[in-house]
């Protein structure tokens, strides 16, 4: 596989939410931007705000989404959605939501405030279940620290926790020392692979991997594979991008990070990874590549990763698309990956979501980009 490694330049809800059209423009032919749609900040459903979506999957069983928000328990319950989303060669033409699952312990309660922080979302074809990731927490100095574990979990169809996969490796688990994960940058993304393995990826390096991603340097981040019970398999490290822009004014925050990753289906163990990043004053990059975990070094003995993007333990990588290169409007802070409908044509689609935040300033949005 090609080794890639310079960084990319830079209220309503019963109906269908309101739509953005997107005309695209020129594309390459292996990657084309169908459209988009944008959910409108404030948008209430069934008693909740609807914002904070950094996760989705389809149902391939009934085509029907489920998107997960990041929401802490702090605006609602933590929860998550189900929605039509209505995607083909024309665009995307609407966006329905159709229910909303709070998310529940095993003991059937709502997650309380600040206890649970969900990212990822993939529903078990086999099974129906869904399977979510919590990025936990890590709040250390004064006082008694506050130390959650990144977790994999497991719900019903009415959000109950079935199963918790606790970190695979000792090197995910949160410290009080400047070891192991850092706060908010832990289990971003995460599929379920089609040979019954549940592979996880970090947003940013571990402390012992070196500092955070700028405009200057790219850093490791490590992508774990465990078996359903949570028995580590293998891990791999994998070069995310530097930031793309310096920030303005300078000093500002730039940093990109892992947000989701899918296999594909056509090539199991061959996966597609999106970074996002945020630059001060310049706005959110959104790029997408492809890395063979079956041909990456197995990096779970190594405790500290190298730096070097082309080391010979890090993955090889390629780029699939840059969304800003595709020609749409606007790019937010896209954190969701999933594969949609199959279109007339033959080609495959990817439909992306962004994590709005809660905020007045950004927006959510449904993407659809076609593959060749």
């Amino acid at each position: 596989m090609k080794r890639y490694t310079a960084a990319a330049t830079a209220a309503t809800a019963a109906a269908a939410l309101a739509l953005c059209p997107v005309s695209p423009a020129h594309a390459s032919p292996a990657a084309e931007l169908l459209g988009s749609a944008v959910i409108e900040h404030g948008t209430r459903f069934q008693g909740t705000p609807v914002g904070g979506l950094s996760g989705i999957d389809r149902d391939p069983r009934t085509g029907d989404y489920v998107l997960i928000s990041d929401d802490r328990s702090d605006h609602a319950p933590a929860r998550f959605y189900t929605a039509r989303i209505d995607v083909d060669a024309d665009g995307v033409h609407g966006v329905a939501l159709t229910g909303t699952t709070t998310l529940r312990d095993r003991s059937g309660r709502p997650y309380a405030e600040q206890t649970v922080d969900p990212e990822s979302v993939r529903i078990d074809p086999a099974t129906g279940q869904v399977w979510w990731t919590t990025e936990g927490d890590r709040r250390v100095g004064d006082g008694r620290p506050v130390l959650r574990h990144p977790q994999v979990r497991a719900a019903g169809a009415d959000g109950r926790t079935r199963r918790a996969l606790h970190p695979a490796h000792p090197r995910l688990r949160m410290s009080r020392h400047e070891t192991g994960p850092r706060a908010n940058l832990t289990f971003e993304g995460m599929d379920l692979a089609s040979d019954g393995t549940v592979v996880t990826a970090m947003e940013g390096p571990l402390f012992q991997d070196g500092p955070r991603t700028s405009p200057d340097e790219g850093a490791p981040v490590r992508i774990t594979v465990t078996d359903r019970r949570g028995r580590l398999l293998s891990q791999h490290a994998y070069p995310a991008d530097p930031a793309s822009a310096e920030p303005d004014p300078a000093g500002g925050h730039a940093e990109n990070g892992v947000t989701s990753i899918l296999e594909d289906p056509e090539s199991p163990g061959e996966f597609l990874v999106l970074e996002r990043d945020y630059v001060h004053g310049v706005g959110n990059s959104v790029r997408v590549y492809r890395t063979d975990l079956g041909a990456a070094p197995d990096v779970s003995w190594v405790r500290e990763l190298p730096a070097g993007p082309d080391h010979r333990l890090m993955a090889d990588k390629e780029p699939v698309f840059d969304l800003g290169g595709l020609g749409p409007e606007h790019v937010d802070n896209v954190e969701g990956m999933a594969w949609g409908p199959r279109l007339d044509d033959g080609r495959r689609t990817l439909v992306l979501v962004s994590d709005d935040n809660f905020s007045s300033g950004q927006v959510t949005q449904v993407v659809a980009v076609a593959l060749g």
